[in-house]
């Protein structure tokens, strides 16, 4: 397992113990609870939630999505809540400070409900965003490519969502698609249970589709993950790279999971790099590195743009360009925020898309 998963579980727990406590504190004011009744309801939470979060940390039993889950939940609860206190805040010298609290306490489920709706409309409603970008090579004929990454098929995305990303590639008229990584969530359980196949391979364009696999497509059923994407007509790169008759070239690398794989430098040795070079490389963590090297366009995903909030000020940290479009150095650089989710069904401060990027040469 990767030492920032270590680091995510100690910062979630900590995290709990926050979220139960400002909950707690939610509660006995939504409520008008008594000491003894917080007091017994305080324990209860901590017990409960502290139970579900251990049974996860010592693998007793797969509990992520659940962990997850409730730590999304509590969260949301600190988001309505602090917005109710500013408001009582503001306008309790105004209003009747009573009456306001009343009428607060009426609004809570309220809105709560409403910012679940938004987080869940967030991570099944995509958003198509274009852009156009002049490369400094010579480019036969100008191209528009489609990019989805982190599509994390699996039990709660899956053959629905993969044929409205058909559709709004068809709609866009792509002449190639691209998949920088984390096709499948973890494994192909969902997938085939599901028949996903014959959705995902009704995913065409007129210059192809080419994918490379991401850290969750790495998590050891790499195999049939690569089986099963290519089953579907997907060219998998797997750190190769694919030259379009002198047009221009292709690169796909393998998420950083990979012990020793190649440099995109060693994987350049492969094409004319007089053509326009487009590199798929799921993880944006090398784009400074790439950026003196003739890769003209670099397409990547895992970042989530956060998924929920704050997560994204992490990943801003994190990254030289953890989300959007940059020309940094030789190059463009893009990074999505994916049209799947990891997880749970819901984004906050982000949300499902898809680029759509036109290419002209100089």
């Amino acid at each position: 397992m990767e030492f920032r998963y270590y680091i995510i579980m100690a910062v979630s727990f900590l995290a709990l113990q926050f979220l139960i406590f400002c909950f707690s504190r939610t509660v006995r004011w939504l409520f008008n609870l008594s000491q003894t009744s917080t007091k017994r309801f305080n324990l209860i939470s901590y017990v409960l939630a502290n139970a579900l979060m251990l049974i996860h940390i010592t693998r007793i039993m797969p509990m992520f999505k659940e962990v997850a889950l409730l730590l999304t939940l509590l969260l949301f609860a600190l988001f309505i809540s602090a917005s109710a206190l500013v408001i009582y805040q503001l306008l309790r010298l105004v209003f009747n400070p009573n009456k306001l609290s009343f009428a607060l306490r009426i609004c809570y489920p309220f809105a709560y409900l409403g910012l679940i709706g938004l987080a869940i409309f967030n991570a099944y409603v995509p958003n198509v965003i274009h852009y156009s970008v002049t490369l400094d090579k010579p480019l036969e004929q100008s191209l528009r490519i489609g990019v989805a990454s982190d599509l994390h098929l699996g039990k709660f995305f899956g053959a629905k969502q993969l044929d409205k990303l058909v559709g709004i590639f068809n709609q866009q008229k792509v002449d190639l698609i691209l998949l920088p990584g984390d096709i499948m969530d973890d494994d192909t359980q969902a997938y085939v249970a599901e028949n996903m196949q014959s959705h995902l391979e009704k995913l065409k364009a007129p210059l192809g589709v080419y994918a490379t696999m991401g850290n969750h497509d790495l998590f050891g059923a790499e195999q049939e993950i690569f089986a099963e994407i290519e089953k579907a007509g997907i060219k998998v790169l797997w750190d190769q790279a694919v030259n379009f008759e002198g047009k221009f070239a292709i690169i796909g690398r393998n998420d950083e999971l990979v012990k020793n794989r190649p440099t995109a430098e060693q994987l350049l040795q492969n094409v004319d790099v007089r053509l326009p070079v487009f590199l798929l490389d799921h993880r944006p963590t090398e784009i400074e590195q790439h950026s003196t090297l003739p890769i003209d366009l670099q397409v990547s995903g895992h970042t989530h743009n956060g998924q929920i909030f704050p997560a994204n000020i992490i990943t801003n940290l994190m990254y030289r360009l953890p989300y959007g479009y940059e020309k940094i150095g030789l190059g463009h650089y893009f990074v999505t925020s994916g049209y799947g989710f990891w997880g749970i069904p819901m984004r906050l401060g982000s949300q499902s898309e898809v680029f759509i990027i036109d290419v002209k040469g100089k």
